[in-house]
């Protein structure tokens, strides 16, 4: 441990990478709109009134299949998977430049989400717009933990290649900033435990509390029909 003023500084380089299930919107701009056209394909509704096929105004969407590939306008299947969008964004200029002038891509992903779950004040699941967000930041969507919360053990699972990894996380020391889970990856489950206390008082439940009370006034009787 450092001095009393020494701050902490994460030594972890994070970045998002694209996992199967993504949802992303991809937008393709340059000078020349026409040629950038036919790579911004509007999202098609259909009209259960008149039966027909409209176009809305927002961007469509890609999702990424199991295979780890999306299908994008002209380009066809282009794998994304386990790429960040520095290095998405960099693969789509690559292959738009037989088309394209200096095509810019931007890229965002629409379903970014993590679970908080356990002694919170507002557990749930929340959408997460900026794609990179801390386990401290988890906790604050949340409400933040409760006073029962056991802040020394908190549980972080993580899905990796079809394979469940549980990390534990001591949020009350300095080395969490260098935890491969104090950021969270998309659909990570944060759960904290209750401490000890909690635990305790929850094993005195309303059933447990009629109990006492009838054996109390069955004693009672006993003591008075024994006088």
């Amino acid at each position: 441990m450092q001095g009393d003023n020494a701050v902490e500084v994460s030594k972890i380089n994070f970045e998002t990478k694209f996992v199967v299930d993504d949802i992303l919107t991809i937008t393709v701009s340059s000078l020349d709109q026409e040629a950038v056209r036919p790579f911004n394909l509007p999202e098609p509704s259909y009209n259960s009134i008149s039966g027909a096929n409209t176009a809305l105004p927002r961007q469509q969407t890609y999702l990424i299949h199991k295979d780890g590939t999306i299908d994008f306008p002209v380009l066809g299947k282009i794998k994304l998977e386990g790429l960040s969008n520095e290095e998405s964004v960099s693969l789509l200029q690559g292959k738009l430049k037989k088309y394209i002038k200096d095509p810019t891509v931007n890229i965002r992903i629409q379903n970014f989400k993590v679970t908080v779950l356990g002694e919170v004040k507002t557990p749930g699941t929340f959408t997460i717009p900026s794609e990179r967000i801390t386990i401290l930041e988890a906790l604050g969507y949340a409400g933040d933990m409760l006073i029962s919360g056991k802040r020394k053990n908190v549980l972080v699972v993580r899905e990796l290649n079809n394979e469940k990894k549980f990390i534990r996380l001591d949020l009350t020391s300095e080395e969490i900033v260098n935890s491969e889970a104090y950021y969270l990856v998309q659909n990570d489950v944060v759960y904290v435990e209750p401490n000890q206390t909690k635990k305790n008082s929850s094993a005195f439940g309303p059933s447990t509390t009629v109990t006492i009370s009838l054996l109390s006034t069955l004693i009672s009787l006993i003591a008075i029909l024994t006088r």
